[in-house]
């Protein structure tokens, strides 16, 4: 089986990933299985993004190996939320999922019934964000917000020294994306095309 191990620490003051490889290393040998090792070291759980298991997930999308071995659930998710969909998102690319310390084995039997549960737990969760996003918009709307990016401006002054130029170089000018410009064409009556 072809294995991706995952270790993480917070700081790099003191703190090495040494102890979760030895003990994630020695896992993976005693049941002859192949690795390769995604290890951020000094990155807080906390952010976004972490390079090595940004690349674990990449890699697991890619098909590179059959399970995810981690040392302790605290070392791969962020937050509840953010394990949840992390283990729902590798269950669905059929990725198994083992963590040492809590004694989580998803490639077995039980694991999977495990890793069920945590799905619909996901999906609850999902489902239940979407309701919130709905409804904040809803409520922006009746409010009287203007939702999505707000318009930028381009003064007739602007258009006028753009004037002569095909659109596309006129708005590269500007720094404008183009559809932009020709909003803002269609509202300021030249002349000339731009």
């Amino acid at each position: 089986m072809r294995v991706g191990i995952y270790a993480r620490v917070s700081t790099t003051h003191g703190q090495t990933c040494e102890n979760q490889l030895l003990e994630l290393r020695r896992y993976v040998e005693v049941r002859g299985w192949t690795a390769k090792e995604y290890v951020d070291e000094g990155v807080s759980g906390a952010k976004d993004r972490r390079p090595a298991l940004d690349q674990l997930v990449l890699d697991a999308r890619r098909r590179r190996f059959d399970v995810v071995v981690c040392w302790s659930l605290d070392r791969m998710g962020r937050s509840l939320k953010h394990l949840v969909i992390l283990l729902d998102d590798l269950q669905a690319l059929g990725v198994g999922f083992i963590s040492v310390r809590e004694g989580l084995d998803w490639t077995t039997p039980s694991g999977r019934l495990q890793a069920q549960l945590l799905a619909m737990i996901a999906e609850f969760e999902r489902a239940r964000i979407q309701e919130r996003v709905v409804a904040g918009l809803a409520r922006a709307k009746t409010q009287g917000r203007k939702l999505g990016r707000p318009e930028r401006e381009i003064t007739a002054d602007q258009i006028d020294a753009a004037r002569g130029l095909p659109v596309r170089e006129a708005a590269r000018r500007l720094g404008i994306p183009r559809t932009t410009l020709q909003r803002a064409l269609a509202r300021i009556p030249l002349e000339s095309t731009v």
